[in-house]
């Protein structure tokens, strides 16, 4: 059920594990769909994909080839006022629609709108995984109501991510946030030698936090301690689990 070398990316993994997105075209670039689909198909298999949005609007255009390119459903919705659009409760809608006619076993959310995290709040009280996509400018209610976050602009190209790889390293080890999640989740598993099982690290994160690697231009968990710096990482080639500790654990 939650693989030990990767936790995030298996912690939920099933073949037959059914994603529904919902995507909000407004908030959300149509550059970085690729991404979101990629990141997805590592849990399961998005068969509902549903986009969303008054595509009478020139600002959509550029969608329209997305659409067809990764077999998106678009949904139209006119604006009944020019204040306010009416996409957010449509997808509203739809997606409790979903919760009590469909088994789906994962929702994800395109939007950086803060409007649907009480959609997000509702789906996880039925003990479904809610995966979140976003700009940096996401409100934070939003991105901590979801079981995994992550912004869009670390998915919109391989090539911005390596871009920003070096700028990326330097930044997350003075990220306080990040530092005493990951402090925290290895003191509350340690064993009495002061070693973690990656697993278990990993699961103590996914059930504390919205946490992604990729976030921080990692796939893996693994690979972000190991850019850290902070601590042994020692394999065991016989379980193929992985263990953690802290360079300055003291017997």
């Amino acid at each position: 059920m939650f693989n030990k070398i990767e936790p995030r990316r298996e912690n939920m993994r099933k073949d037959d594990d059914h994603i529904a997105l919902f995507i909000d075209c407004d908030n959300i670039s149509h550059r970085a769909i690729e991404g979101i689909i990629d990141e997805l198909s590592k849990y399961g298999v998005v068969n509902i994909r549903q986009a969303y949005g008054n595509w009478t609007k020139d600002n959509l255009k550029n969608w329209e080839a997305k659409l067809l390119e990764f077999a998106i459903k678009p949904i139209q919705q006119f604006d009944y006022s020019k204040q306010k659009n009416a996409t957010d409760i449509l997808m509203t809608i739809d997606a409790m629609d979903l919760l009590h006619t469909k088994k789906i076993d994962a929702f994800a959310f395109a939007t950086s709108d803060s409007d649907f995290t009480p959609v997000v709040m509702r789906v996880q009280q039925e003990g479904i995984k809610v995966f979140g996509f976003g700009e940096k400018k996401t409100p934070q209610a939003f991105m901590v109501a979801c079981s995994q976050f992550i912004f869009t602009e670390k998915l919109m190209s391989s090539k911005e991510i390596i871009k920003e790889k070096k700028k990326i390293t330097t930044d997350f080890r003075k990220d306080k946030w990040l530092l005493k999640l990951l402090s925290n989740a290895h003191n509350q598993t340690m064993d009495e030698f002061g070693w973690s099982n990656l697993s278990d690290m990993g699961a103590y994160i996914n059930n504390n936090s919205s946490f992604s690697p990729v976030n921080y231009g990692f796939k893996k968990l693994s690979s972000l301690l190991r850019a850290i710096e902070s601590y042994d990482i020692y394999m065991d080639e016989e379980s193929k689990q992985m263990s953690v500790r802290e360079k300055s654990y003291r017997a």
